[in-house]
């Protein structure tokens, strides 16, 4: 896949802990264009939620939208309503690389799925069925996502313990596609992560923060940004999407919908979407451990200095290629 470009680096980590600014400041010292791999930043119209890099599409013969006059690929192309996934990720990941004009590419993000996709073969899954996906929601709108959870534990008792109830998303594919075939979901699912010899030719940096300096920063990002996603969810609203649209139903944007009806108050919803952010983290951060990467550390606020991180990558990318002669 990569034979035309050199070895690619990879910043991951979890939500807020700085991966767009770090993979910016290198694309620009390295001359490399950003591919995301991020779930939630694929959505168009979804920005204050979602932490999207403010960036700006070139319309020309083919669009590319540009941030900090890097061209950053695979974000904002998504309708809210759409469902995506880490097969049609992958697809889209691979187009993308014909696009590319530099021979250096970052990929940057927090989607442990998508990143897979590209270095492990998908397993031949059944495409989304409608019809079953509608009755799951709608049982879950009326029972809850525990009691949703619960049929999945009848069903596939193994893929249960690995997806929590509040990841309703996958909860269905697995009730959906363990009907379809009548198989258990996890039966279906290759355990390849990370074991392939095509992941190690890539260059992993794992940027990982303490866990209260983390807390402090997703609590203080998502006050500042509450009140512009507050605007953004009701004008997605007005505009027809509905509370269980894909895109509105990512982390964060349920809680937006019950400040608006009023159901919580603004401290609760930031204390609700700080937990659920940490949360999340806590299941990136598991999913990243197991990478062959570099890890930056990050213990106390002076050590998140960009350009000092930006070298230290730099230099041991560098490193990594001179022994080894990949790059």
């Amino acid at each position: 896949m990569f034979e035309y470009f050199n070895k690619p680096i990879i910043i991951t980590g979890a939500n807020a802990s700085g991966k767009t600014a770090i993979s910016l400041s290198i694309a620009h010292k390295i001359g490399a264009e950003i591919i995301s791999a991020d779930s939630r930043q694929i959505y168009k119209h979804l920005s204050a939620g979602t932490s999207k890099p403010q960036g700006r599409w070139v319309n020309n013969e083919n669009p590319v939208y540009i941030v900090d006059m890097i061209p950053y690929h695979l974000v904002d192309f998504i309708d809210p309503k759409e469902t995506y996934n880490a097969q049609r990720y992958f697809y889209d990941f691979n187009g993308t690389l014909n696009k590319i004009k530099t021979k250096q590419v970052i990929i940057c993000g927090g989607t442990g799925f998508y990143i897979n996709s590209i270095f492990n073969p998908l397993d031949p899954l059944p495409q989304a069925n409608e019809k079953i996906r509608t009755e799951l929601k709608e049982y879950a709108d009326k029972y809850g996502r525990e009691k949703l959870h619960e049929k999945l534990i009848e069903i596939d008792p193994v893929a249960a313990k690995k997806i929590h109830y509040n990841n309703i998303n996958r909860v269905i594919r697995a009730i959906e596609v363990s009907i379809m075939t009548s198989k258990p979901y996890s039966s279906l699912i290759s355990d390849n992560t990370f074991k392939r010899e095509s992941y190690f030719k890539a260059f992993f940096v794992f940027i990982k923060w303490d866990k209260n300096l983390l807390y402090k920063r997703i609590k203080e990002r998502t006050k500042n940004v509450f009140d512009d996603w507050v605007n953004e969810t009701k004008n997605l609203i007005l505009n027809g999407y509905t509370h269980d649209c894909p895109g509105l139903k990512s982390l964060g944007y349920p809680v937006i919908i019950e400040y608006i009806s009023q159901s919580i108050t603004k401290d609760y919803a930031i204390d609700i979407i700080t937990k659920q952010s940490m949360d999340y983290a806590k299941r990136q951060n598991t999913w990243f451990n197991r990478y062959p990467s570099l890890k930056i550390d990050i213990n106390n606020q002076k050590d998140f200095d960009i350009e000092k991180i930006t070298k230290d990558i730099i230099e041991k990318y560098e490193s990594s290629c001179n022994s080894s002669s990949s790059c």
